[in-house]
């Protein structure tokens, strides 16, 4: 297993939907090289904390979550390790929004505000079949409302205003 190269913007594959995991795959060789090589992928990329399956080429409907975003969210329950969503849903968002500051791997060199729900619940299966739900606000929230755009084939640029070109030391 080895890191991937990041798809960008252009590449095809980043605008589709993408397929739900079958069951009966969920705990497959395949689906394991995806997940690892993801978190590889991701742990060496500069400023990441998510990674969407079509990121790296898979149109699949699985992302992975940083165990560094908990370090930066004020979350009560301190949990630091990295997580795996798979076939994930947002299941509840607040009404209430807030346009956030946002940037994307697949998107070198931009970034934008986009309106998002300040708190959403994601229900999604683990690499092992279980499934789980699992709230976030504000940043968290931010990032699986990313990551699921990612998996209906959207790109942050796509609902953003006040689009610019990072400076080179951002």
């Amino acid at each position: 297993m080895y890191m991937l190269k990041i798809l960008q913007k252009e590449n095809k594959i980043l605008r589709e939907k993408t397929a739900k995991v079958p069951s009966d795959e969920l705990k497959s060789k395949k689906i394991k090289k995806i997940i690892a090589e993801m978190f590889i992928t991701l742990n060496n990329a500069r400023d990441g904390v998510a990674l969407a399956a079509p990121q790296i080429g898979e149109s699949l409907k699985i992302f992975v979550l940083s165990g560094k975003v908990f370090q930066a969210e004020e979350e009560t329950e301190k949990v630091e390790e990295n997580l795996v969503f798979i076939n994930p849903e947002i299941i509840k968002s607040s009404k209430t929004r807030k346009w956030m500051e946002e940037g994307c791997l697949s998107v070198k060199g931009l970034t934008g505000r986009v309106s998002r729900a300040t708190k959403c619940t994601i229900k999604a299966q683990d690499e092992n079949g279980n499934y789980f739900t699992r709230g976030g606000s504000n940043l968290l929230a931010q990032i699986f409302q990313h990551e699921m755009d990612h998996l209906e084939g959207v790109l942050f640029i796509d609902k953003a205003k006040d689009l610019r070109e990072l400076d080179k030391n951002d």
